[in-house]
C-alpha cells in the first residue's frame, strides 16, 4: 500500500511497535503521522529521536477512554493503527474494570471516531490470548476484536474498513521477558521463570510490522489476520538469553534459573484460532485470514487457500531450535 502523502494516526504510538511502525512509515513520505498516547515523557523522547521529520509529525496527549479527544485526533485522517491497550496479564487480573475501560470501551471509542471522521482503514492489534481466554486481558481483547468485526455491520453507508491482527509475544517489547531476563542476569545472577515447560508464540518486532502492513493492504472489512508465528519453549529462551547475556556483559558467574509458578490468569500454551474459526479461515504462506461473519461476501485474497483442518496451538506446533532463536535475538539487537 502506498502511504505517500497520506495522513496516519497511531494510537498508542509511543510503545515498541508504535515506534517501529512510525520509523517504517516515515520512509514512505506520508503527509503527517499523529502519535496519540498518554505518555508525555515517551512522546518527548520520540519527538527528539525523529527530529529530522518534525514537519511530518504531530504528538497528541490523550487517552482512548476519551471519545471526544479521539474524535479530534482523527480529523482528516486516512489510516488508523490502534495499538493502545492494557497488556500486562496480572495487572489486568487485579484491575479488571480498568482493562475493560481501555481495551473494550477505548476500542469502541476508536470505532465511533473513525466512522464519524470517514477514515479509510482502521487496523486493531489483538493477541493470541484472545483465544479461549483464561484471563481478563484475553477476554477484553476478544471483546474488542468482536467490536471491530461488528463495526462492519454498524457503520451503515460509511466506507471505513475495520480489521484486526492477532499478535503473539513481541520479542524485546515493553513487558517482554528478554529485557527482564537481561536485567536479572546483570543485577542478581538469577532469572525467574514461571514454568520452564511453557510454550509461547513469539515474533520479532519486524515480523509484527510486516504483518500489520500486509493486513492493512489485504483487509476488505471485519477480518482477523493471524501471523503463522513460530513457537518458542520458555526453557530455550531462558538458556539463550543467559548464554548471550553473560557473554555480552562479561559475566563468568553461574546464572541460576528459579521457577516461580504460574501467575493468575496465565496459560501453559497459546492458541491461534478456535476450531470454528479454523473451519472458515483462509491461509497464505505467512498468515491465516478469518473473514468477518458480518459481510455477505469477500473477494478472493491473493495467494490464499482454504485452511485444512488441524490443531493450531503452541502445545502441538514444533518449537524453533535454539540457534534460530539465538540468531533472531542477535539480528534484531534484542540483547
Amino acid at each position: 500500500m502506498d502511504y505517500q502523502g497520506k495522513k496516519i494516526l497511531i494510537i498508542g504510538g509511543t510503545g515498541t511497535i508504535g515506534y517501529m511502525l512510525t520509523d517504517y512509515l516515515l520512509r514512505e513520505n506520508p503527509q503527517v503521522i499523529r502519535i496519540f498516547s498518554r505518555d508525555e515523557y515517551k512522546q518527548f523522547t520520540m519527538q527528539r529521536d525523529f527530529s529530522e521529520y518534525a514537519s511530518q509529525m504531530r504528538f497528541l496527549i490523550g487517552d482512548v477512554r476519551d471519545g471526544q479527544r479521539l474524535a479530534r485526533a482523527m480529523e482528516d485522517i486516512d489510516y488508523v493503527f490502534h495499538l493502545a491497550a492494557m497488556k500486562h496479564v496480572p495487572f489486568c487480573e487485579y484491575n479488571p474494570f480498568e482493562a475493560v475501560q481501555t481495551n473494550v470501551i477505548g476500542t469502541q471509542n476508536v470505532i465511533q471516531a473513525a466512522i464519524q471522521n470517514g477514515v479509510r482503514k482502521v487496523l486493531f492489534t489483538s493477541t493470541d490470548k484472545a483465544i479461549s481466554p483464561t484471563n481478563t486481558y484475553g477476554a477484553t481483547k476478544l471483546t474488542a476484536e468482536r467490536l471491530i468485526s461488528a463495526a462492519e455491520y454498524q457503520k451503515g453507508p460509511k466506507q471505513t474498513v475495520f480489521a484486526s491482527v492477532r499478535f503473539g509475544n513481541v520479542m524485546g517489547s515493553r513487558g517482554s521477558v528478554i529485557p527482564l531476563f537481561e536485567k536479572q542476569i546483570v543485577e542478581r545472577r538469577q532469572i525467574t521463570v514461571t514454568d520452564m515447560s511453557m510454550t509461547r508464540y513469539m515474533m520479532t518486532p519486524n515480523q509484527a510490522i510486516t504483518l500489520m502492513l500486509k493486513a492493512t493492504l489485504l483487509s476488505q472489512g471485519g477480518e482477523v489476520f493471524v501471523l503463522k508465528m513460530p513457537t518458542v519453549r520458555l526453557s530455550d529462551l531462558a538458556e539463550v538469553v543467559i548464554e548471550e547475556g553473560t557473554r555480552k556483559h562479561g559475566i563468568t558467574d553461574e546464572v541460576e534459573i528459579l521457577e516461580t509458578g504460574m501467575r493468575p490468569g496465565e496459560k501453559m500454551y497459546e492458541e491461534l484460532m478456535t476450531d470454528d474459526e479454523l473451519r472458515q479461515s483462509f491461509e497464505t504462506p505467512e498468515m491465516f485470514i478469518i473473514p468477518s461473519p458480518f459481510r455477505e461476501r469477500h473477494d478472493e485474497y491473493p495467494e490464499a487457500v482454504k485452511t485444512l483442518p488441524r490443531e493450531v496451538s503452541s502445545h502441538t506446533d514444533q518449537p524453533i531450535d535454539k540457534e534460530t532463536l539465538r540468531n533472531w535475538i542477535l539480528q534484531e539487537r534484542l540483547l
